[in-house]
């Protein structure tokens, strides 16, 4: 990932909330609704010793934030950075509310912090930091299907949320669905396939569903699709690599631009994603990559030309500083809050669209909910329907050969016959859900006349909190 910058002397969940309180008015919510809507509910802030390899006890500090229980289970996904701090993770948990309302997905927002180094850790001391993290939240209630449901964040992947499940399990072995505890998990430990690169997809279904609106388009000197866009996306993790390959191959988009914590590079005519991917696997680094000039300092990445700018690194990388040198004609938070309150004005006063992070990176909160649902249920999705699919498809074709008289050869009809697999439907709802979503916020900044995309999804996501806190019967 590309390095952090500040949020500023109040922080990044003042950062938020003050996305929030610009909301506020076009969301008409009574003050003290709203006053529950914008605080953290639980925070947990523990600390825990752990063995090193060597034998020496490391003490860790490590956070879970809960910030709002209108719906329950909390959801969110946990970072291991030695960064991570009280205030980070609760704008992330934040943010995480009104991600899920957005997309529609029945989740409170949670989010966890471990301050480890994740790319210093040896696999064994993450292990063990890991299981003894998940050890603390359940003596706290505050992992399990229907309390809190983890999943992976910056730092963290497949594997730790394995461990997590796992844990869990040896320690409720009661539970009729231990493995709904977590998402993100592996294939082989009743995951979903498709989540890996969720996050990464929906950004690119977001992207292409904004490209589509020629009225919003040509204000800013676009012309509507994907294909031939020039596109920079610093930070190449999950999130930018998955966005970067669906740009470039289902979209053909023009990838101009990369960065990463070592430096960038820059291809007039376009790079390479698989080739960039490849060579930083193979070396650790993009340096040297042939074909492109390198950019030594990577946030100079972000004020390159370009049409569509994908900061999907960490928060805060646009800054007041900064964002009168941004030239994209779009800026796409892939990240969590990569623009912050300052930059946004001016980015709105120069009249770049921002595509906000609330709705743009809820991709995986929304597959995470698929495997919820898939653990809760115990069934995969295709086991019910790819049969039943395969059969009429297959009635169908014959149908269609008996009226024409011709046939099909076996290899395409076996093609047209095959029923969708658990990751046709994963990635088709998940397409679904960003296209209503994106409709809805659109319809919201348009017909009320909003500022921007930003201020119309939190008015959105504030409504619905609001509504649910409102059917509870708590407020009047």
């Amino acid at each position: 990932m590309v390095g952090r910058r500040t949020a500023g002397e109040k922080g990044f969940f003042r950062q938020v909330l003050r996305f929030v309180d610009a909301a506020a008015p076009h969301a008409g919510l009574p003050a003290d609704l709203l006053e529950q809507v914008r605080a953290c509910n639980a925070v947990y802030q523990m600390r825990f010793p752990v063995r090193r390899d060597d034998g020496s006890i490391a003490v860790v500090e490590a956070y879970r934030v809960q910030h709002s229980h209108h719906r329950t289970p909390t959801k969110g996904g946990v970072r291991f950075s030695p960064e991570a701090d009280q205030d980070e993770v609760m704008a992330l948990a934040a943010l995480m509310t009104f991600k899920c309302a957005v997309v529609n997905v029945p989740f409170g927002g949670a989010k966890g912090g471990v301050r480890i180094d994740p790319f210093a850790a040896s696999d064994g001391f993450r292990e063990r930091v890991t299981r003894r993290y998940a050890a603390e939240l359940l003596r706290k209630n505050f992992l399990g299907p229907a309390l809190d449901v983890p999943a992976p964040d910056y730092g963290t992947g497949e594997r730790e949320m394995g461990w997590i499940a796992d844990t869990y399990k040896a320690m409720r072995p009661d539970d009729l669905a231990p493995f709904a505890c977590v998402t993100g998990k592996p294939l082989t430990m009743h995951g979903i396939p498709g989540r890996r690169e969720a996050t990464g997809r929906g950004v690119y279904f977001g992207i292409r569903e904004c490209l589509e609106r020629a009225e919003d388009l040509k204000a800013l000197g676009l012309a509507p699709g994907v294909a031939g866009k020039r596109v920079v996306i610093q930070g190449l993790g999950n999130v930018g690599s998955h966005a970067a390959r669906c740009l470039a191959h289902e979209g053909g988009a023009v990838i101009v631009g990369v960065a990463e914590r070592e430096g960038g590079l820059f291809a007039p005519d376009g790079l390479d994603v698989e080739a960039v991917l490849r060579h930083r696997a193979e070396t650790g680094s993009l340096c040297g990559f042939p074909g492109a000039t390198p950019v030594e300092d990577p946030a100079r990445i972000l004020e390159l030309d370009c049409d569509v700018l994908v900061p999907a690194a960490l928060e805060c990388q646009i800054t007041a500083e900064n964002a009168p040198r941004v030239r994209a004609r779009i800026v796409a938070e892939a990240a969590n809050g990569p623009v912050d309150a300052d930059a946004d004005a001016i980015l709105r006063a120069r009249r770049v669209l921002v595509l906000p992070d609330l709705y743009l990176n809820a991709g995986g909160v929304t597959v995470s909910y698929f495997e919820w649902l898939k653990n809760l249920s115990h069934a995969s999705f295709e086991r019910m329907n790819r049969r039943l699919e395969e059969l009429h498809t297959r009635k169908v074709v014959a149908a269609v050969e008996r009226l024409t008289g011709s046939s099909l050869d076996e290899a395409s009809r076996q093609e047209l016959i095959r029923g969708p697999e658990e990751v046709d439907f994963v990635v088709s709802a998940l397409d679904e859900t960003m296209i209503l979503a994106y409709e809805q916020i659109h319809r919201e900044w348009r017909s009320r006349r909003l500022p921007d995309l930003r201020t119309a999804a939190y008015a959105f996501a504030l409504r619905r909190v609001g509504a649910s806190y409102l059917a509870q019967g708590i407020f009047p």
